[in-house]
C-alpha cells in the first residue's frame, strides 16, 4: 500500500505569511501532497531556562525565533486549496482554553469541507506554560484529558453539556459543527500517554528518531491496544523533521532525513517500511524562501513515489 505523503507549511521567520502560505499550499496540492501541516512553538525564551525538548544544555533551534501561530496558519492555507488534508502536528494543547480551541476547529472544518486532523500533545517548555496562563506545567496531562473530553463534546449533537475541572457548559447550543468527525491525534512517547492514546484518541503521531525506535514504538502501542481490548484501527502520521543541505557532506554518520533529496528519499523509503500510514515531510526550517521549498519538496515528493513510497 503507498504510504501517504504530507507537507510541512512555511511558519517561520524567512517566509511571508501571507503570500507563502497559501502559494505553498496550492503548489504541494497540485503536486500530490495529500495533507499540509503546521506546529506550535509560542516563543523563544532568551536567555533558555531550559535545553530544547526538556534536554539539559541542548540549545533552542534559531529557527524557533519566529514561529506563526498554527491554526491562522492553517486557515490560510484551508483557503487556498480544495482537497488536501490540515493537520496539526501538533498544538500544545494545554496552551489553550478547550472550549475555543474546540469551536476554532469546528469552525475550520466546516469552512473547508471537512478536512482538519486535531493533533495535541502536552508540549516540555515551562515558559510557554507561563506565559499562556491556562494550567500549570504539571497539570498537563489532565489539561490534555479535559481537552479532548469538551473537543468531542462541543462537536457533538446539541445541546453541549460538559462538567470539567476548568470547563462547565451546562447546556447549550455550539455551533457551527464539524463538515464531519475530526479525528483527534496524539503525540505519545510514555506510558501514560500511549494509555490516554489508545482509549480517547483516534491516531497517533510519531517523530522520525530511526526506524528501529519508530518501529519499537508503534509494536509497544499495538499491544497496549490489544490489552486494553481496541478495536477500532489506530491512524498514524509520522513528522520527520528534513535537514536539507544541496551540498552537504554526507558521512557514514549522516543523521536519519540529513542531507540531500536523495538521502531523505532513501530514509524515507526505510521508514515507510515500518507500514505507518503517512508520513509529513517538514523541510521548512533549512531551506531559504518559498521557492526552494517548493523545488526541494516536488523533487522529494517524485523521487519519493519513483522510489515507491
Amino acid at each position: 500500500m503507498t504510504t501517504r505523503l504530507g507537507l510541512g507549511l512555511p511558519q517561520m521567520r524567512q517566509y511571508d505569511l501571507g503570500k507563502d502560505v497559501p502559494d505553498v499550499a496550492r503548489a504541494a496540492e497540485r503536486m500530490g501532497y495529500e495533507s499540509l501541516w503546521v506546529f506550535e512553538r509560542a516563543l523563544f525564551p532568551e536567555p533558555a531556562t531550559q535545553g530544547v525538548y526538556g534536554i539539559e544544555g541542548r540549545p533552542w533551534p534559531d529557527e524557533y525565533r519566529d514561529v506563526a501561530e498554527p491554526l491562522v496558519t492553517l486557515t490560510l492555507a484551508a483557503a487556498a486549496t480544495e482537497r488536501a488534508e490540515l493537520g496539526t502536528s501538533v498544538l500544545i494543547a494545554p496552551l489553550h482554553l478547550p472550549f475555543r480551541l474546540a469551536k476554532a476547529l469546528a469552525s475550520l472544518d466546516a469552512a473547508s469541507g471537512g478536512r482538519v486532523v486535531a493533533g495535541f500533545g502536552t508540549g516540555w517548555s515551562h515558559d510557554e506554560y507561563a506565559a499562556a496562563s491556562v494550567r500549570p506545567f504539571a497539570e498537563r496531562g489532565r489539561a490534555l484529558d479535559e481537552l479532548i473530553g469538551v473537543c468531542r463534546a462541543v462537536w457533538g449533537p446539541d445541546p453541549v453539556v460538559y462538567e470539567g475541572e476548568v470547563t462547565r457548559i451546562a447546556s447549550a447550543v455550539v455551533g457551527p459543527k464539524p463538515a464531519r468527525p475530526i479525528p483527534v491525534m496524539l503525540a505519545a512517547s510514555s506510558d501514560r500517554a500511549r494509555r490516554r492514546l489508545v482509549d480517547h484518541a483516534d491516531g497517533w503521531l510519531p517523530n522520525g528518531v530511526g526506524v528501529e525506535v519508530v518501529a519499537e514504538q508503534w509494536r509497544r502501542l499495538r499491544d497496549l491496544a490489544d490489552e486494553r481490548g481496541r478495536t477500532e484501527p489506530i491512524r498514524t502520521v509520522l513528522r520527520i523533521n528534513a535537514r536539507y543541505r544541496a551540498s552537504a557532506h554526507e558521512g557514514a554518520r549522516r543523521r536519519p532525513f540529513h542531507g540531500g533529496v536523495d538521502r531523505i528519499v532513501e530514509d524515507l523509503a526505510a521508514h515507510a517500511e515500518i507500514g505507518l500510514d503517512e508520513i509529513l515531510i517538514d523541510l521548512q526550517g533549512s531551506v531559504r524562501d518559498a521557492e526552494e521549498l517548493k523545488d526541494v519538496a516536488a523533487e522529494v515528493y517524485e523521487k519519493a513515489r519513483a522510489a515507491g513510497v
